[in-house]
């Protein structure tokens, strides 16, 4: 039995460290373990709800992240926050700033919290998000929330991952225009003004409400149309979660009698389609492979400029053929 088999085993059997081990993997571990682990786990997902939360730095996203989970928990759901943090510029790893705001939840066996760190992976999500969603998803957990690092206009791989994507903002960090121009408005299935006590939420609230009556209405089905709606919350004092959740529901329904089947069937093409990428990339630059040595060769005639980069890329692909 190989590792990644006895580690199945046991993660199945509801054991943790076999978990964080798993993780690990699909994050730091060489691609073969990679693909062996989604491979063996892959039937044994599927029923996890995944919520995407995402939005500019500073909005409390951190903050809605643990008061949605503590709200989760008493209505009994197993939730498991697969935090993407800013890479650290001297290792790499994860900063843990969201461990941090998760303390509340140490000690209870229905949460789990795992940061991942971007590594310079555009779009708010880490590469190995994907595979580690669906480690949690076959552990058993109810949902899985994936909270965003938070860049801006880079924000919006999370709404190709999620069942329903949370796009939180706050009062006096941008209006509701500048936040169209980032672009995440168009992946919002649900708005949330958080620190909706400060000065500006009922202004902010009216701008969010004026973009999406200009035509920012997620279309589920070419028959069903959701507008997302306009929540305000407290998340530091748990104000407005308990709606939160009851829109997140109301979302994965329409989304389950509208529209389910096909947001995961464009889910998994975009998961097939950067792992085929990623395995291109890996034979194009593998050094002593088939194609170095056309590399090379092709590196040198750029540089002299007898050709230009895109033919070279042309002539490349040619060998893959």
């Amino acid at each position: 039995m190989s590792d990644v088999a006895a580690l199945e085993d046991r993660l199945l059997a509801g054991d943790r460290r076999a978990l964080a081990r798993l993780l690990t993997l699909v994050e730091d571990g060489a691609v073969d373990v990679q693909r062996e682990v989604v491979a063996r786990l892959h039937p044994r997902a599927g029923r996890a709800r995944l919520i995407g939360i995402t939005g500019s730095p500073g909005v409390g996203k951190s903050s809605v992240s643990s008061a949605l989970v503590a709200t989760l928990r008493t209505r009994g759901r197993q939730v498991a926050v697969l935090a993407v943090d800013p890479s650290s510029p001297l290792t790499g790893g994860a900063l843990l700033g969201d461990r941090i705001r998760m303390q509340a939840h140490h000690g209870d066996e229905g949460v789990f919290v795992r940061s991942m760190a971007a590594r310079g992976h555009l779009g708010g999500l880490a590469a190995a998000v994907p595979a580690a969603a669906l480690v949690l998803d076959a552990a058993g957990f109810d949902d899985v929330v994936l909270e965003t690092v938070g860049v801006g206009q880079s924000e919006v791989d999370v709404a190709a991952m999620a069942d329903t994507t949370l796009v939180v903002l706050a009062p006096g960090l941008g209006d509701g225009v500048q936040a169209a121009k980032a672009g995440i408005l168009e992946v919002a299935d649900v708005l949330v003004v958080n620190k909706a006590d400060l000065p500006g939420a009922g202004r902010l609230e009216s701008e969010l409400r004026g973009m999406l009556e200009l035509g920012h209405a997620v279309a589920i089905m070419p028959d069903v149309t959701w507008m997302p709606p306009i929540l305000r919350t407290v998340a530091v004092r748990g104000e407005g979660m308990d709606v939160l959740c009851d829109a997140i529901g109301a979302h994965g329904a329409a989304h389950a009698d509208a529209g389910g089947e096909r947001r995961a069937r464009a889910r998994a093409r975009r998961w097939i389609v950067e792992l085929a990428a990623g395995r291109v990339r890996d034979v194009l630059t593998a050094p002593g492979g088939a194609l170095d040595d056309r590399l090379e060769v092709l590196t040198g005639e750029v540089v002299a400029r007898s050709l230009d980069p895109a033919s070279a890329a042309e002539r490349l692909i040619e060998g893959l053929r």
